[in-house]
């Protein structure tokens, strides 16, 4: 064989490596299960921010708090980053952004320890939350 044949082989099976290392199941990659809803204000959708998830201190998954933008009319579909749509099961305490909050003059709705909002998560997921900032 020939030093480019050669090279060009060892070069292939590197990128094979490379690109097959990330194909496995991550063993971190919590169950996760739909969870969608609206959030309201006086009653219109709220927009122009975000919603967190923050799980509860006994929730069994405690890596990430899954995030939504809010979409014009205040509806929401939680990811869980890195890992998709979704949450894992368990109770959150939600969160607005601070900026929305502050914008609606509610900045409780930021702050995880004075938030009136708490959600449950069942197994099979929640995709009916409605939250109304009063």
């Amino acid at each position: 064989m020939s030093t480019k044949r050669t090279r060009l082989a060892i070069v292939l099976a590197a990128l094979l490596a490379i690109t097959s290392f990330g194909c496995g199941e991550d063993p971190d990659k919590p169950l996760l299960v739909p969870a969608t809803g609206k959030v309201t204000f006086e009653g219109k959708g709220l927009t122009a921010g975000s919603i967190t998830f923050f799980p509860d201190r006994d929730a069994e998954y405690q890596k990430d708090a899954p995030t939504s933008l809010l979409q014009l009319d205040g509806s929401f579909t939680m990811k869980t980053f890195p890992f998709g749509d979704g949450v894992a099961p368990g109770k959150y305490k939600v969160c607005l952004s601070p900026a929305l909050a502050g914008g609606i003059k509610r900045p409780d709705y930021a702050d995880i320890k004075k938030t009136p909002w708490e959600v449950e998560i069942s197994d099979t997921g929640k995709t009916d939350i409605e939250l109304e900032a009063k």
